[in-house]
């Protein structure tokens, strides 16, 4: 079983164009201590959008 305290948790980003698309990823804590913003595909959209971390 993972700790709840995992150096490598699995995240979620959402995409900030409002669709409601989501990618589920992990992140490394010690590297990425702060939310991740990622430039993803958004099949809604049919094109690249920022996708940010949320919790």
């Amino acid at each position: 079983m993972a700790k709840t305290t995992d150096v490598r948790p699995i995240i979620k980003l959402r995409s900030t164009a409002g669709t409601g698309t989501t990618y589920v990823t992990r992140k490394n804590r010690r590297n990425d201590p702060d939310r991740l913003v990622l430039r993803k595909y958004d099949p809604k959209l049919r094109k690249h959008v920022e996708f940010k971390e949320e919790r």
